[in-house]
């Protein structure tokens, strides 16, 4: 019998959140391309907000990672971050008619202020199990709603590269690194990891339905 993945242990431990999540209004409705335009760009705004952090939790991640090998993962990483997702963002932007004054004008929101400051707080630790977590769950909860989409995907690219930017051969190899990575460090500081992996868990629901808060 094989035995359950630390991986695995936390995503079951925090099933209730991470299903609602992955099966959220939000991710039938981008999957579908129903999602209204207000709705996107709202969700968008925000998401767009993570990127300065999330590129502090990768930096993180180099920097506590224990080999040289990772460190190199987590660079072509940062480079499609970078280049591609946020290529991606201006564009959408331009499609739904949010300009740059009208994103700097619109608050962070309640999960958007939360998750920034857990990444940055991981980040801090300089502990390669705590960025870990909450890389996993950034990334693992997305390929996982991603990877429900039918094809044809919706026909607006809004919707379409949204779906495809987590789920491809590049981003699923990417998050099985990462599952690898946690299992193999996590368990050396398992309560610190597990901690970091609720909360993110909990903010990524809490992301979702603000969504549709308004």
């Amino acid at each position: 019998m094989m035995t359950e993945s630390f991986f695995e242990t936390l995503r079951r431990e925090c099933a209730t959140e991470w299903s609602a999540a992955v099966g959220h209004r939000f991710v039938r409705e981008v999957c579908d391309g129903s999602i209204a335009d207000a709705a996107m760009a709202r969700y968008l705004v925000q998401d767009h907000r993570f990127l300065d952090a999330f590129l502090t939790l990768l930096g993180a991640a180099i920097a506590s990672a224990d080999r040289f090998e990772s460190r190199l993962r987590f660079g072509r990483f940062a480079g499609m971050v970078s280049g591609e997702e946020n290529d991606y963002f201006l564009r959408a932007f331009a499609a739904l008619g949010v300009g740059e004054a009208d994103r700097a004008a619109i608050p962070d929101s309640a999960p958007t202020a939360g998750f920034q400051a857990l990444m940055r707080e991981a980040a801090e630790t300089r502990a390669y199990p705590a960025v870990l977590a909450v890389l996993n769950v950034a990334e693992g909860l997305y390929l996982d709603w991603a990877m429900r989409a039918t094809q044809p995907l919706p026909a607006n690219f809004v919707h379409a590269e949204w779906i495809t930017l987590h789920d491809n051969p590049f981003f699923r190899d990417f998050v099985g690194f990462l599952r690898d990575e946690f299992d193999r460090a996590g368990p050396e500081a398992a309560e610190q990891a597990r901690d970091f992996f609720r909360r993110a868990v909990t903010l990524e629901l809490a992301f979702f339905d603000y969504v549709f808060a308004a």
